[in-house]
């Protein structure tokens, strides 16, 4: 078999994105999705490779969601040696009216953003028969920079700063994750992503682009490629690195 790619969160927008990528570039391809019906929306899309397709329900929030996708992975004798910690929900992002976060999102978007990934790694790096040897965590710019207000018509509630807090602590997880590893000759790395373009209305892709060195936002098209190359042998002495992929976004 090709070799196995595990990304999570593969019915999201990029989620959708890295699965078409991958298995077009000949990987086999596994995802999760929370519900049986997302599951089958990504097989139908992905028939025409679906001897290379893989989708489980798992929901990386709940207490044993990381340890039942492992599991269900090794079943089906399916071992990945690379691992994409991808998954992300907006319904954890949201806040009140004042933009207070409630404890319940501010937690359950640290699960899903920190201890998930966390869990799947050493799941996936302590299981019999792993194969596993490349790590992506899926990050963002302002996992290092706080968000700027002067983007958002409504900067409290449109810029929760739970999302933030967690892209930080998922890089610093990267790090640590990267020395505790590193006898098992497993790299683990993050992206930290910029802004990708999707349903953003002109004025706000006006005030992005004032803010960016590159005067614009990620394309869909941008973001496999610094994910590939991570997962690729040229990048074999590259561990516990946070690499930005934001336009410049982090240097002003």
């Amino acid at each position: 078999m090709q070799k196995l790619i595990l990304l999570t969160g593969g019915s999201g927008k990029v989620g959708r994105v890295l699965v078409r990528h991958f298995l077009e570039k000949g990987y086999a391809v596994a995802t999760n999705a929370r519900s049986e019906a997302s599951v089958a929306s990504l097989a139908e899309e992905f028939q025409p490779f679906r001897a290379r397709f893989f989708g489980f329900k798992a929901d990386l929030v709940e207490e044993d969601g990381p340890a039942q996708l492992a599991q269900k992975l090794a079943e089906q004798n399916l071992h990945p040696f690379g691992l994409i910690n991808n998954a992300r929900s907006v319904e954890y992002l949201k806040t009140g009216q004042t933009g207070r976060v409630s404890r319940t999102n501010f937690m359950s978007e640290f699960a899903l953003d920190v201890v998930a990934p966390y869990e799947l790694t050493m799941e996936l790096a302590e299981q019999s028969g792993s194969l596993l040897k490349k790590v992506i965590n899926v990050g963002s710019m302002y996992g290092s920079v706080a968000a700027n207000p002067r983007l958002y018509d409504d900067p409290v509630r449109q810029s929760p700063i739970q999302y933030g807090v967690c892209k930080a602590a998922l890089s610093h997880l990267t790090k640590e994750l990267a020395v505790r590893l590193a006898a098992k000759n497993i790299q683990v790395n993050c992206v930290a992503f910029g802004g990708i373009e999707g349903r953003a209305d002109p004025a706000f892709l006006a005030r992005y682009a004032a803010l960016n060195p590159m005067g614009r936002m990620l394309q869909e098209n941008e973001v496999a490629g610094p994910i590939e190359a991570l997962l690729s042998d040229g990048f074999s002495a590259m561990t516990g690195h946070t690499m930005a992929v934001d336009g410049g976004w982090g240097i002003w």
